[in-house]
Order: structure tokens, then sequence, then C-alpha cells
């Protein structure tokens, strides 16, 4: 419905999408683009509970940082871990939006991707935190749903897509059909879980100690989900366990397939539930679509050919797949009157006896 305040406040306010991942956090400005993408981290002084640094530079302390500054991420597995840090977090994505401004703005709309195995309380806490960060409104939108709007599939056609979005803490498996979500499927296995197993076969095989960011950036350079043309080696470097000395091992890409193949193996089955649970004219319908991955994880490779193969269906990843969800939030922004059935619904607050 046309609403003239709202037009008016919109000539003036920067109205925002935002990915809000454990791993990544990513703000789109409507009419813009994305003007942020940093890291969903937060360091703080541990005396003083006073914030130090947030996404960039909060990165770069990870590891790295004297015993009385700690980083931290404020999401775990999706969801808010702790609500007053990511509320400072939003604000200052928010605010790091409008601070060219000199002059006094509206607040902006805001549209923010979630998880789909969410909790009423979840969902009420990535609200009220939009809101206490700066937004006047706040909608929210199933991840797997933004994924597959950002990715330009037809979500609101009668036919079957099956979106498979591989974030840092949760993968989400979906079947979207006329708007909605049909069968779904959300696990705690993602980028994050894959770091951690890397850092696991390093210990276990090498007795070699590594940090997430190495391993994250071992996973990067070689992992894989499926057999590579050509296999390559890295250099894991951290410390032996043994001798507590500096120590180098050459791990190849094979092993690190190795080491991967739990989380790997964990989506296969979740896109293999999903599937089970799927109306047989969907399923004929995604042996025509196929499959499309979006989110960080869908860039490791092979891992499109190792679910086709397991799968038996044809499987495409997302053009840009990190930013789908972003992307889909800001086209959800600008037609939100089309896009309103797929909104999250909060429940009403009861009031106090």
């Amino acid at each position: 419905m046309f609403n003239p305040i709202d037009t008016v406040l919109g000539w003036f306010s920067h109205d925002v999408g935002i990915d809000l991942g454990t791993a990544n956090t990513l703000v789109l400005v409507k009419g813009k683009g994305i003007v942020i993408n940093e890291p969903s981290v937060v360091a703080i002084d541990r005396p003083s509970h006073k914030i130090m640094a947030i996404g960039i530079e909060a990165k770069r302390m990870v590891g790295r940082t004297p015993a009385n500054i700690v980083a931290i991420r404020p999401l775990k597995d999706g969801v808010i871990s702790d609500f007053d840090i990511t509320e400072q977090m939003l604000r200052y994505f928010i605010h790091k939006v409008h601070e060219r401004h000199s002059f006094p703005i509206p607040r902006p709309r805001v549209v923010v991707g979630m998880p789909c195995g969410v909790t009423e309380v979840e969902k009420r806490a990535v609200h009220d935190a939009c809101l206490s960060g700066g937004a006047r409104e706040a909608y929210l939108v199933e991840e797997p749903v933004a994924a597959a709007i950002g990715a330009g599939l037809p979500i609101h056609e009668g036919v079957g897509n099956m979106v498979v979005d591989i974030g840092g803490g949760t993968t989400e498996v979906a079947v979207i059909s006329l708007g909605g979500i049909v069968t779904r499927t959300s696990i705690r296995v993602a980028g994050d879980e894959m770091d951690q197993e890397i850092a696991d076969y390093a210990r276990q095989r090498y007795n070699l100690l590594i940090g997430e960011r190495t391993a994250e950036q071992v996973k990067m350079e070689a992992g894989s989900a499926y057999p590579l043309e050509e296999e390559v080696e890295v250099v894991l470097r951290g410390r032996d366990l043994v001798t507590g000395l500096p120590k180098a091992v050459e791990l190849s890409s094979v092993e690190l397939r190795e080491a991967l193949s739990g989380s790997v193996g964990a989506i296969v089955d979740a896109v293999k539930s999903t599937v089970e649970a799927t109306p047989p004219e969907l399923v004929s319908d995604l042996m025509d679509q196929g499959i499309v991955l979006t989110g960080g994880g869908a860039q490791l490779r092979g891992l499109d050919q190792r679910l086709a193969q397991d799968t038996k269906f044809p499987v495409y990843v997302a053009e840009d797949p990190l930013t789908c969800v972003v992307r889909g939030t800001g086209l959800v922004l600008e037609e939100l009157d089309r896009h309103h059935k797929i909104l999250i619904r909060l429940k009403e607050r009861k009031p106090p006896r």
C-alpha cells in the first residue's frame, strides 16, 4: 500500500538490507548496492567492556590480542549469542552507511536475512537489535528465500526451486514454490565447522596446532569436495604440540578433502533428506531446474560436482554466491508490497498481567 510518509522519508534515508552472518556481515543500500562487507567480529577490552574495534579491524586482532582484549563473534551458528554486542555491531554498520551526511536524516528501514531454524526468541532478538541499532522499521526474511531471490530464481512461480545456502554457521536447504518454502532443512554445519575439521586433522595427524585464520586460509587455497584435475599442496604452519616449537608441514588437497569429508557428507545428507520430503511434482521440476548453491561455502571447489554425483540432480553455483542473501534483501526492500508474504511474522507480545 502506498504510504506518502514512507515515500518522503525514503528520499532522505538510506534503507538497507543486511545479511547478518556468523562469519561476515554484508550491508546493501537501496539504490547503491553493497557498501559494507566486513567480518562479524567485535574486539572488546575485558576490564572496561569497551568495544575497541568492529569488523575488519577486529578480525585482524583474532589470535593476536593481549590478555586484556578479546576478539569475539557475537553470532554463533547463525543466531545471536550476545545481544548487547550484536546490537552495537548493527548500530555501527547502520551508522557507517549514514556517516557521510552532516545533516540529521531519518532512520532507515532494514531487511535482515535470518536462518530457517531460529526460535521465536532469536527472531525477536534480531528484530529488536535492528530497532535499537537505529532502524525505524525492521523486517526479517529467511535466508534461503533471500538467497533464491538474489540468485534470480522465479520463487513466485508455480515451479520448484531448490537453494542450498552454505554460510559460516549454518547450511540452509529449501525447496521454494509460489513464494513460500515447501520443505526445508537447517543444519549447524558450514564454513566454521570445515575450518574446525582442518584444525582437528592437523592436530591428530601431525601434532600441529593451528589457528582458525590459518585453517580458513588453507581451506580457501586447497580445500575441495571432489577430486581435482590437478591436486595441489599447501604449507601448514603452526606449533608442534610435542616440542612446543614452530613447525611447518606440507598438506595435499587429497588430505584436506579427507579432513572435510564430515562436513561435506553432512551437507549432502541434508540435501537428500530435503528431497525425500519434497512432493513428487516438485521433484520433477528440480530435475529440470537443478539445485543452486549460494553462500560463501558454495565456493568450496568441487562441491557442485559432489552434490550432482550423489543426488543425480544438475547442480549450479550462483553468480557471486557470497552476496546472494544481501542482494535478495535489497530486492525485497525495493518491492516490499510484492514480497510481504515471505517476510517472517513475529508473534504479538502478551501484555503484562
